[in-house]
């Protein structure tokens, strides 16, 4: 049996003074009938006031696709009791009555929520490479990385940090008193040989040990880059190399579009069912599926392709530092909600991995079919003088929710003058036009990891140039996504005229 390595020389000061609550580890006997339990304070659940909850969802293999209406959906009547013992016998395995749902207990999860994900996590990422990994239960990625960052980092550590990342993974960050190290990209995201080289170099005695990478491996927020397998490996080996851990974070991980063409050159789309094999083959590799010392902990959520307000993700890793997350939960978060881990449950049962994967399947068509549309409304609607110049650069994504336009800011007529040659101003000021315009773009600074290394040695971090605006093809229709990209595309014309 090859078990994960201990790595608890990595933990924070918090994680290593952190033990388990002594009430939560008696609620084991809640549940067994021979022992009267005054323990706690747990409610009975008859003073629960609802008796039961009914719902409808749509029936895979969701043959008319995933947005279409109920009366075009073949449908499954959901029905969840308040007391256990009305869970039918075959349905026992799949449901959480009320009585369980909205009790205390379970923080790792209810195991008909989480045996469902440990079997998912066996289809898509194998799990072959040690033994001892396991899954906790969360309230979804940003808690994910929240409660990571407490167990991992004591306030003045460094974390390696994509040079464009999410912002409110920085601003997490940042509240914790963490400081960032951002690693150079390209087109096709991180650059091993420039994280290499970076840690090569690096000065642990003035700096301190780097515990920690943090990545949206597939489809980044904001640039929509997705890492190639060889790429992923060798930041794996480098993360064994140096002796770090990996935080994969990755909401969009099903939300794998591919290459854009051009409608000219685009393979025409047919509704011919995709083999499940087929579909799990074409996934990119996780670092998940790489990790074989227990050095990934893999953030999943259901809050792109099932609802974000499900509050529903979980953590995959070694069990060792599962362990301190799972403390941790105990006495902050406890549990994702009961109603939510009930619903959810009994939907992923009904359905099971087969139909789960019919879900993706059809999440990841909608969202290629409006990549596609959203692209090219750019190229309709950008000047081609914009676009011939490179003033204007498309970035055509290949996962993921979200599309960026590199703007030349240098070749602004005012530039020089009214922007003082500083790319940032012409930032703030497209931005504001735009809003006045009707429509909302966000500007690329707010994704920029800050170089913390720089004023910690006496430098002064020096303003860029290129300057970039995020958008996203999720959020409207497609008539509303085209009148949104044609209302930007008249500011850059009039503001580069």
């Amino acid at each position: 049996m090859v078990l994960a390595k201990d790595l608890s020389h990595l933990l924070s000061d918090e994680a290593n003074t952190r033990v388990p609550s002594p009430l939560k580890t008696c609620i084991k006997y809640f549940n067994d009938p021979n022992v009267i339990f005054l323990g706690g304070g747990l409610p009975m659940s008859k003073y629960f006031p609802w008796f039961d909850i009914t719902g409808t969802s749509p029936l895979p293999p969701f043959a008319n696709g995933v947005g279409a209406p109920s009366s075009e959906q073949d449908l499954i009547n959901l029905k969840i009791p308040r007391d256990n013992i009305d869970v039918l016998e075959d349905e026992e395995f799949g449901t959480i009555s009320l009585d369980k749902a909205l009790q205390y207990g379970f923080s790792q999860g209810h195991p008909q929520l989480t045996s469902f994900f440990k079997e998912h996590n066996k289809i898509i990422h194998k799990m072959d490479k040690y033994e001892d990994h396991d899954v906790i239960a969360t309230i979804g990625n940003t808690w994910n990385l929240e409660s990571t960052l407490r167990c991992l980092c004591n306030k003045g550590d460094y974390v390696l940090v994509e040079e464009f990342a999410f912002s409110s993974t920085l601003t997490a960050v940042k509240a914790q008193g963490i400081k960032t190290c951002p690693i150079p990209m390209d087109a096709d995201g991180i650059i091993p040989e420039k994280l290499d080289e970076l840690l090569a170099n690096w000065d642990e005695d003035k700096l301190g040990k780097i515990k920690l990478l943090i990545i949206v491996a597939t489809g980044s927020n904001p640039k929509g880059l997705s890492l190639p397998v060889e790429r992923r490996q060798k930041i794996y080996d480098l993360a064994c190399k140096y002796d770090f851990i990996i935080a994969e974070d990755e909401p969009y991980y099903f939300l794998q579009t591919g290459q854009y063409f051009k409608p000219e050159e685009r393979p025409a789309l047919t509704n011919e069912k995709i083999d499940h094999d087929e579909f799990v083959g074409g996934l990119v590799k996780s670092f998940l599926s790489l990790d074989s010392e227990g050095r990934v902990l893999r953030f999943d959520s259901l809050s792109k392709i099932m609802g974000p307000n499900t509050r529903i993700g979980w953590i995959t890793g070694q069990k060792n530092l599962l362990t301190h997350l799972f403390r941790f939960h105990e006495v902050s978060i406890q549990s994702p909600s009961g109603f939510s881990q009930a619903i959810v449950a009994k939907t992923l049962n009904s359905w099971g991995q087969a139909g789960y994967l019919d879900w993706l399947i059809g999440i990841g068509k909608e969202y290629k079919t409006k990549r596609d549309f959203c692209i090219d409304s750019l190229y309709k609607h950008i000047p081609k003088r914009l676009l011939d110049s490179k003033t204007v650069v498309i970035n055509p994504p290949i996962a993921g929710m979200f599309f960026t336009i590199d703007i030349k800011s240098e070749n602004h007529p005012e530039f020089e003058s009214k922007f003082q040659r500083n790319g940032k101003l012409v930032e703030q000021h497209i931005y504001e036009t735009v809003i006045k315009q009707g429509v909302l773009m966000v500007p690329g600074s707010w994704f920029e990891t800050a170089d913390c290394t720089i004023a910690d040695r006496g430098g002064v971090e020096e303003p860029k140039k290129e300057i970039f605006f995020r958008g996203t093809y999720a959020a409207v229709d497609l008539e509303k996504l085209d009148q949104g990209i044609q209302r930007f595309a008249k500011v850059l014309d009039s503001e580069f005229s």
